[in-house]
């Protein structure tokens, strides 16, 4: 088979993911993540003036691009905040954003509240305990593999891949493949 052969067939998604989790996921319109421990690596870098410094993924970024495209809303909810953090946020499309919250339960209702949606409708990705009132009433909740253990207890899908290496990513393509827009989508990039 030549190039130009290889290039004409169909394209086929090597993503698989367990039936019983694209069902739970199914009706999921709106993803909540944590920022330090999901949307990075978890560690807090600070410069000689003492800003905070964060490493994000690409992957994970152009994730949530492809939540968007696909109609799901992703919204971070964090603890922290930071100029390097709005900026990530800013280039990638995201403006349901909550910074400087403990108390992340609220800031996530208010959310749902704007979008005219419910916990029925909601994913949510964390990593330690503060996350913990946000997953537990998402319909879908997700620890990356290194997050705490309570979280991976609570969590219906635990990552393959560590928080700001691809973590957040693996749950994008979850939430793409159960709302039926991973194959179309993949097929524009063919």
């Amino acid at each position: 088979m030549n190039n130009s052969q290889a290039a004409a067939a169909p394209l086929q998604p090597a993503l698989r993911i367990d039936p019983e989790l694209l069902l739970r996921a199914q009706p999921v319109r709106v993803v909540f993540f944590d920022v330090d421990g999901v949307l990075t690596d978890g560690g807090l870098y600070f410069s000689e003036q003492g800003e905070t410094i964060k490493r994000f993924n690409t992957l994970d970024g152009h994730g949530l691009k492809l939540l968007q495209r696909a109609g799901i809303t992703p919204a971070v909810v964090t603890g922290r905040d930071s100029p390097a953090l709005r900026l990530r946020l800013k280039a990638l499309g995201v403006v349901h954003a909550r910074f400087g919250t403990e108390d992340k339960r609220p800031a996530a209702e208010a959310i749902l509240a704007e979008l005219g949606l419910d916990w029925s409708q909601a994913a949510a990705m964390g990593d330690d305990w503060p996350d913990l009132p946000v997953m537990r009433r998402a319909a879908f909740a997700c620890a990356p593999l290194n997050a705490q253990i309570e979280m991976k207890a609570h969590a219906h899908y635990v990552t393959q891949a560590a928080a700001g290496h691809g973590a957040a990513r693996e749950l994008c393509d979850l939430l793409l493949v159960a709302s039926g827009h991973y194959a179309k989508i993949l097929a524009e990039y063919a």
